[in-house]
Protein backbone atom coordinates (compact mmCIF):
# COMPACT_ATOMS: atom_id res chain seq x y z
CA UNK A 1 0.00 0.00 0.00
CA UNK A 2 1.37 3.14 -0.57
CA UNK A 3 1.66 6.29 1.28
CA UNK A 4 0.23 9.32 0.43
CA UNK A 5 1.47 12.74 1.26
CA UNK A 6 -0.96 14.64 2.99
CA UNK A 7 -0.80 18.25 1.67
CA UNK A 8 0.63 20.58 3.95
CA UNK A 9 -1.57 22.66 5.87
CA UNK A 10 -1.55 26.87 3.75
CA UNK A 11 0.50 29.29 5.96
CA UNK A 12 -0.75 32.66 5.87
CA UNK A 13 0.72 36.08 6.75
CA UNK A 14 -0.97 38.93 9.41
CA UNK A 15 -1.31 41.95 7.13
CA UNK A 16 -2.39 45.57 8.34
CA UNK A 17 -3.81 48.16 6.14
CA UNK A 18 -3.05 52.26 6.65
CA UNK A 19 -6.04 52.47 9.33
CA UNK A 20 -4.86 50.05 10.78
CA UNK A 21 -7.30 47.27 10.27
CA UNK A 22 -5.84 43.57 10.52
CA UNK A 23 -6.76 40.21 8.20
CA UNK A 24 -4.77 37.45 6.94
CA UNK A 25 -3.78 36.61 3.63
CA UNK A 26 -1.78 33.15 1.90
CA UNK A 27 1.74 33.50 2.00
CA UNK A 28 2.01 32.48 -1.58
CA UNK A 29 0.02 35.24 -2.91
CA UNK A 30 1.27 38.73 -3.10
CA UNK A 31 0.33 41.12 -0.74
CA UNK A 32 -1.88 43.47 -2.39
CA UNK A 33 -1.96 47.14 -2.81
CA UNK A 34 -2.71 49.12 0.41
CA UNK A 35 -1.74 46.30 3.09
CA UNK A 36 1.72 45.17 4.13
CA UNK A 37 2.83 42.40 6.33
CA UNK A 38 3.33 42.94 10.04
CA UNK A 39 6.24 39.49 10.01
CA UNK A 40 3.82 37.26 11.55
CA UNK A 41 3.49 33.94 9.65
CA UNK A 42 1.61 30.40 10.38
CA UNK A 43 -1.44 28.67 10.38
CA UNK A 44 -5.10 30.40 9.52
CA UNK A 45 -6.00 29.57 12.99
CA UNK A 46 -2.96 30.82 14.62
CA UNK A 47 -2.70 34.26 12.61
CA UNK A 48 -6.56 34.62 13.77
CA UNK A 49 -5.37 34.06 17.18
CA UNK A 50 -2.97 36.67 16.66
CA UNK A 51 -5.01 39.41 15.57
CA UNK A 52 -8.01 38.58 17.97
CA UNK A 53 -4.98 39.47 20.49
CA UNK A 54 -3.72 42.85 19.17
CA UNK A 55 -6.55 43.84 17.23
CA UNK A 56 -8.44 45.38 20.30
CA UNK A 57 -9.75 48.52 18.85
CA UNK A 58 -11.78 47.85 16.02
CA UNK A 59 -12.74 51.53 14.94
CA UNK A 60 -10.65 52.49 11.56
CA UNK A 61 -7.13 54.71 12.80
CA UNK A 62 -8.76 57.97 11.25
CA UNK A 63 -11.87 57.43 13.38
CA UNK A 64 -9.32 57.24 16.58
CA UNK A 65 -7.81 60.08 15.32
CA UNK A 66 -10.51 62.30 14.68
CA UNK A 67 -12.89 61.16 18.02
CA UNK A 68 -9.26 62.33 20.17
CA UNK A 69 -9.12 65.41 18.45
CA UNK A 70 -12.55 66.20 19.11
CA UNK A 71 -12.22 65.68 22.96
CA UNK A 72 -9.38 67.08 22.95
CA UNK A 73 -11.15 70.60 21.82
CA UNK A 74 -13.91 70.13 24.47
CA UNK A 75 -11.23 69.73 26.70
CA UNK A 76 -10.32 73.03 25.70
Amino acid sequence: MAVQNQPSEEMYLVVINDEEQYSIWREDRSVPAGWRAIGRRGTRAECLQHIEDVWTDMRPLSLRKRMADNAARDLS
